[in-house]
């Protein structure tokens, strides 16, 4: 039923790459407008259809229209979709090298997140995406995860032990929560209705996600475990990039950071506000959880780290 619906939804986007007066882009998010990757989406948008002088417009499809996000790389792939804001998790099984950005606890601020993602570490693991026939332009940013359930507070890793948890698809993501106990279920966003119905106990998402989507209607405690660095990813068709004329390829670049500067600095802004509005709303938040019980659980992962992955991990390690 869902491939038939995705096909569907494919077959109603314009038409790739020239229209009656240049380009056409279509871009695929799987949250709602009233989220941080539809705000980058829509600047984006902005700058490139501005500055293109309307010879490249740009149709953002949001709320999952296309696909989930695995899909949405798949589709990039193929040129069926030309652009996309996707969270780095579920990328590495297409570009193993980004599990480095995504290991527990090596980021304890944003300053050390910029320095490593728009530095040189970040740009050669971008330019890994090339290989998966795709273009990884500009990182841009959920925020650090916290994780939330309906069944107990949570203060220790011990805590965790057997909740059934709702996690990305992503092979790191599982062995992190199966490391600290817990039973980790791959599961597409959004989850609000497994949640409601108690198919799972819990999940883990920056304070945005969790706020936004309300999920404090369905989940009572929130333990701020910061676990996880959530990075997005501004992702590209490289096909549809290299048939671009150079100028375009170079405002892509260009209006892809800009847009990841400007979500950034929202995301950034509104933390606290996203904080004090889910205890507003009855969440019951422990906001100095025993860290170290969940440092100890996961940093064996290091040891199943190879290639690319465990380069990149080992020289943000030395940062």
């Amino acid at each position: 039923m869902k491939k038939t619906f995705y096909k569907i939804a494919l077959l109603c986007l314009l038409p790739v790459g020239v229209f009656a007066k240049g380009y056409v882009v279509n871009l695929g998010i799987v949250t709602t407008p009233n989220s941080f990757h539809y705000k980058a989406a829509e600047k984006f948008k902005q700058i490139v259809e501005k500055r293109s002088g309307g010879d490249i417009q740009v149709k953002i499809h949001h709320s999952s229209s296309v696909g989930n996000e695995t899909s949405i790389l798949q589709q990039l792939q193929l040129n069926a979709l030309q652009m996309g804001v996707i969270t780095a998790g579920p990328m590495d099984k297409f570009i193993p090298a980004i599990k480095a950005i995504g290991f527990p606890f090596i980021f304890d601020s944003y300053a050390k997140v910029d320095k490593i993602l728009d530095g040189k570490i970040g740009q050669d693991i971008l330019g890994q995406f090339q290989s998966a026939n795709l273009i990884g332009y500009h990182f841009l940013e959920n925020g650090f995860r916290n994780i939330t359930n309906s069944k107990r507070p949570i203060h220790t890793a011990a805590d965790v032990k057997g909740l059934k948890i709702r996690v990305m698809n992503s092979q790191l993501h599982i062995a992190i929560w199966k490391d600290i106990g817990a039973n980790p279920t791959p599961m597409p966003w959004p989850i609000y209705t497994q949640l409601s119905q108690h198919v799972i106990d819990g999940q883990e998402n920056p304070l945005a996600v969790i706020d936004q989507y309300k999920l404090y209607e369905v989940q009572k405690y929130l333990t701020l475990t910061r676990h996880v660095y959530s990075a997005l990813v501004f992702v590209g068709s490289k096909q549809f990039y290299d048939a671009l004329p150079k100028k375009y390829q170079t405002l892509f670049f260009e209006a892809t950071k800009e847009a990841s500067i400007y979500e950034r600095k929202l995301n950034r802004d509104k933390a606290n506000y996203f904080l004090a509005d889910l205890k507003k709303n009855g969440m019951i938040v422990d906001e100095h959880p025993d860290l170290a019980s969940f440092k100890e659980k996961v940093m064996p992962l290091k040891k199943q780290y190879r290639g690319d992955a465990k380069k990149y991990l080992d020289m943000i390690l030395a940062q």
